[in-house]
C-alpha cells in the first residue's frame, strides 16, 4: 500500500499488510492512524475516536456495508445500495453506521422520487431511529438525521443546522460542505452552493462523489467550461466511466456541438449503459434527427434490458412513444404511450404525490391527444414540486408544461414559458442540462414552433 502526494507524485509512505480477512477491520484502523501520522493531520476528538472504534465485529456485515457504499456511488443504483445496507444490519443489528447509511439510501430513493410510498418514507425514519438508539450523538447518525430532514422532510433550515453541527464535530469532513451545497442550490442560492461545493473539493479533491455534484451545479448555471473541467477531473480518476462520459457529452449537446458529443458517446457500450447515459445517447440521436436508430435502441432496450423497476421500463416506453411520434408513426406512438400510461397510472395509485409520475402521465396523454388530462397532470406536477420549493428540479415541470402547450397548439404560451426557462438555472427533463438557445435551435421536438418569429428570436440568443 502506498501513500503518494498527488501534486508532486512523490511517495510519502508505503507498507505491506498480510492478514486474514477477519482482521480487515483492525487493518483499516491501523492504516488510517498511520496515514494521519504521516500527514501530521490534526484530528478532532471525534475523528480520533472513530479511528479506534470498530463499526462492527462481523466481517460479512462489513462486506455488505462496503458493497452498499459502492452502489451509492454517483449515478448508480440506490435500490441495490439499500439492499446491501439491509443485509449488513440483518447480520449485525448493532451496526449503527449501516443503519445510518440505510436511512440515507431510503431517504435518497424517496427524494429522487424513485419510490415515494409511505413505506419507503417510514423505512428511512425507522433506520434513522435504530441508528439513534445505538449511537445518538455520533457524527454518522447526525449526518443521517440531516439527510432525513433534507431529503424526506424537505426542511432545509433544520437540515442545515444539523449539518453545521456535524461540521463542528468533523472539521475536516468534505461530506458536510457538500451536503450544505446541495441544499443551497435547492433553495436557489447558487453562489452559496458553489462556494460550499468548492470547499468540499478543496478538502477532498479526488473524490468523484464531490466532483460530479459540483459539475452538475455549474451545468445548471450554464457555466459549461467550469463543468467540463470538473468532468475531466472525474475522468482522470475513473477513466472510461460511461456516466461521466455521457454527462460530459451533454455539455457539448447544450452548446450545439453534436460532433464532439458523438465522439464521446461512441466510447460507451450502448447495450450496457446506465439509465442516465442511455438517455443522453437517445437525446443525441434525437438532436441528430436519427429517429430510426433511436427507435431501434429503445425497442431493443425494452425487450432485453433488466430494468430496476416497472416504472423505469415505462419511462423507456414513453421515450419510445415520443420518438415514434417524431418519426411520423402516430399510430405506433399511441399504442406505445397507452402501454406506458397503464403502468404509470397503476403506480400513481400508490404514489399520488409523485410529481414525476404526474408529469409522465401528462406526456403519455399528450401523445394520445388527450389535452384536458395532459394539462391537468402537468399542472398537478407543478403543484406537487413547485420551483419555489425546489430550484433545481421544479423548473423541470414548467419545461414539461411548455412541451404540452406546444403539442396542443398553444405556441405563444409555450414560447413564453421557454423564454423564462432560458433565464433560469435548473436541471432539465428533456436534456441533461438547462435548456439553451442552441438546443432549441437544433432539437426537432420544438419544430412546431419554428415558424414563429418569437421562437426564432429565442434561438438566436447568446449564452450568458
Amino acid at each position: 500500500m502506498n501513500l503518494i502526494q498527488a501534486a508532486s507524485d512523490s511517495h510519502l509512505w508505503s507498507d505491506t499488510y498480510d492478514r486474514k480477512l477477519t482482521d480487515i477491520l483492525v487493518v483499516e484502523s491501523e492504516i488510517a492512524k498511520t496515514i494521519a501520522e504521516q500527514l501530521q493531520a490534526k484530528l478532532s476528538s471525534h475523528e480520533e475516536q472513530a479511528l479506534t472504534v470498530k463499526a462492527t465485529n462481523n466481517p460479512e456485515a462489513y462486506d455488505a456495508y462496503l458493497r452498499g457504499l459502492a452502489f451509492s456511488f454517483y449515478g448508480r443504483d440506490n435500490f441495490e445500495a439499500a439492499g446491501f445496507y439491509e443485509r449488513a444490519v440483518q447480520l449485525d443489528p448493532n451496526f449503527a453506521l449501516a443503519w445510518a447509511r440505510l436511512s440515507q439510501a431510503d431517504a435518497t430513493l424517496y427524494f429522487l422520487r424513485a419510490d415515494t410510498t409511505a413505506s419507503r418514507r417510514d423505512a428511512a425514519k425507522s433506520a434513522l431511529e435504530k441508528a439513534q438508539n445505538l449511537q445518538a450523538n455520533s457524527p454518522e447518525t447526525l449526518l443521517a438525521l440531516g439527510y432525513y430532514k433534507y431529503l424526506v422532510l424537505r426542511d432545509y433550515g433544520l437540515a442545515k443546522s444539523t449539518f453545521t453541527l456535524v461540521g463542528k464535530m468533523l472539521p475536516g469532513s468534505s461530506e458536510v460542505p457538500n451536503a450544505l451545497g446541495l441544499i443551497a442550490r435547492r433553495e436557489g442560492n447558487w453562489d452559496e452552493s458553489i462556494a460550499y461545493l468548492e470547499q468540499a473539493l478543496a478538502l477532498d479533491p479526488r473524490n468523484v462523489e464531490l466532483l460530479m455534484p459540483a459539475a452538475d451545479t455549474y451545468t445548471c448555471l450554464r457555466q459549461f467550461p467550469a463543468a467540463l473541467k470538473l468532468y475531466d477531473r472525474a475522468l482522470d480518476i475513473t477513466p472510461n466511466d460511461p456516466v461521466i462520459i455521457a454527462a460530459k457529452a451533454s455539455i457539448y449537446q447544450a452548446d450545439g456541438n453534436l460532433e464532439e458529443a458523438a465522439k464521446l458517446l461512441s466510447q460507451v457500450n450502448v447495450d450496457k449503459l446506465s439509465g442516465l447515459a442511455f438517455r443522453i445517447k437517445i437525446i443525441q440521436l434525437r438532436l441528430e434527427r436519427n429517429h430510426s436508430e433511436s427507435i431501434r435502441l429503445l425497442q431493443a432496450r425494452q425487450a432485453q434490458f433488466h430494468f430496476a423497476s416497472e416504472i423505469d421500463k415505462a419511462g423507456n416506453q414513453l421515450m419510445l412513444a415520443w420518438t415514434q411520434r417524431l418519426a411520423g408513426d402516430t399510430a405506433g406512438a399511441k399504442v406505445t404511450a397507452e402501454q406506458a400510461r397503464n403502468t404509470l397510472a397503476q403506480r400513481a395509485k400508490s404514489e399520488p404525490d409523485n410529481a414525476d409520475l404526474a408529469e409522465s402521465l401528462s406526456l403519455a396523454d399528450a401523445v394520445l391527444g388527450q389535452k384536458n388530462s395532459a394539462m391537468t397532470e402537468i399542472q398537478r406536477a407543478i403543484m406537487l414540486l413547485p420551483s419555489a420549493k425546489d430550484r433545481v428540479e421544479g423548473p423541470n415541470f414548467e419545461e414539461g408544461l411548455a412541451l404540452i402547450q406546444m403539442t396542443f397548439g398553444e405556441n405563444s404560451r409555450a414560447i413564453s414559458t421557454l423564454t423564462q426557462l432560458l433565464q433560469t438555472p435548473y436541471f432539465s427533463l428533456i436534456y441533461n442540462t438547462s435548456v439553451t438557445a442552441a438546443l432549441l435551435r437544433i432539437d426537432p421536438i420544438w419544430d412546431p414552433l419554428r415558424a414563429d418569429p418569437a421562437f426564432q428570436k429565442l434561438c438566436e440568443e447568446k449564452q450568458p
